[in-house]
């Protein structure tokens, strides 16, 4: 029997060496590497894309490195598409995903989110020099711009406007600025980056919904250690300041609120 415990005892160790890996290298295991592996899109403008000289760059990519550098490692960046981004913390290809991921209770039920980092909000956005509509109630016989099959979409037909389809913002934004379209209900953070480039464009919000949608930094369950750090490192970024000079540098104000 004493070869049964010498391969229990084989296994035991080699699971013990494993288990680091298997539960997608613990905070220990990425210090010791000096990397923090971050799954992204690259794709993703302006939280996540290649700029013209084919660097990767954007809001989530400089928060990765905020935070890994609060770790004490570097950010290693992972692209993948959106549709396997975050199935990847599932084959340990990466520690954390990090590209505007919404906190949901059906994500949280598989794995955790930091504290949030990022809230953004439906807005009415509307001409600069249109005063008939005034909120979400105005929109009623209406025509307001939007991707037909997306939530925003749904708002704006529940408060009876005429839905013009489109393929997304920048097509809305451009209906209502030709006044093909009276409006468009979209993501805040999305017209936020439309204005920092495009300050002088005759848009405005009209109004905005109360309650906003966040967006966390997504890890595998079972890393405690990896998480409260994470936590940690976001608000000592915020607490000096790094955060808010990548918000406006982004979207011209602070985005976590």
């Amino acid at each position: 029997m004493n070869w049964l415990k010498t391969l229990a005892a084989a296994a035991a160790l080699q699971a013990a060496i494993l288990a680091p890996a298997h539960a997608g290298e613990n905070l220990a295991a990425i210090k010791s590497a000096g990397a923090l592996k971050i799954g992204t899109e690259g794709t993703y403008a302006p939280f996540t894309y290649h700029d013209t000289d084919g660097k990767l760059v954007g809001f989530d990519v400089e928060i990765g490195e905020a935070i890994a550098k609060k770790l004490g490692v570097k950010a290693e960046f992972l692209e993948g598409k959106w549709d396997g981004l975050i199935a990847g913390l599932d084959a340990n290809r990466y520690d954390a995903v990090i590209n505007q991921v919404g906190i949901t209770e059906a994500r949280k039920q598989k794995y955790d989110f930091s504290e949030p980092y990022i809230a953004s909000k439906a807005v009415l956005i509307v001409r600069a020099d249109d005063d008939s509509i005034k909120g979400f109630a105005d929109l009623k016989g209406k025509k307001s711009a939007q991707s037909l099959t997306s939530n925003f979409g749904k708002i704006a037909q529940e408060a009876g406007a005429e839905l013009v389809g489109t393929d997304g913002f920048d097509q809305s934004i451009q209906l209502v600025l030709t006044g093909r379209a009276d409006a468009t209900i979209n993501d805040s953070l999305s017209f936020l980056d439309f204005k920092k480039h495009k300050p002088d464009a005759n848009v405005k919000i009209a109004a905005e919904q109360e309650n906003a949608d966040y967006s966390g930094v997504i890890i595998r369950k079972g890393e405690p250690e990896l998480l409260e750090a994470i936590n940690k490192a976001l608000v000592d970024i915020k607490a000096d300041g790094t955060y808010k000079a990548i918000s406006d540098k982004y979207f011209g104000q602070d985005v976590s609120k």
